[in-house]
């Protein structure tokens, strides 16, 4: 696809981090597979790893973790960083 922020660039596979906010709560999730823009470097998700990453944070959220970094992995629940 072609990148919406530059309109100039086809993005390309990759992986990035992502970055979650909501009130005090801060988690990041390193390693995302995305679609990213060579060009300007912006990074887009497909569905199912966006309702992964948030299902994810909505857990940890809920369990009371404010401030993490993880990695990110597809099919369990979010791998804590060591």
């Amino acid at each position: 696809m072609i990148c919406i922020i530059c309109d100039e660039a086809e993005t390309l596979p990759g992986l990035t981090s992502v970055l979650l906010e909501r009130d005090e709560h801060s988690l990041t999730f390193n390693n995302v597979p995305a679609q990213i823009c060579p060009n300007c470097g912006e990074a887009y998700t497909d569905e199912a790893v966006t309702i992964s990453l948030i299902n994810g944070a909505e857990k940890l959220v809920t369990s009371g973790v404010k401030l993490e970094v993880l990695e990110y992995s597809a099919h369990t629940e979010p791998l804590r960083s060591s």
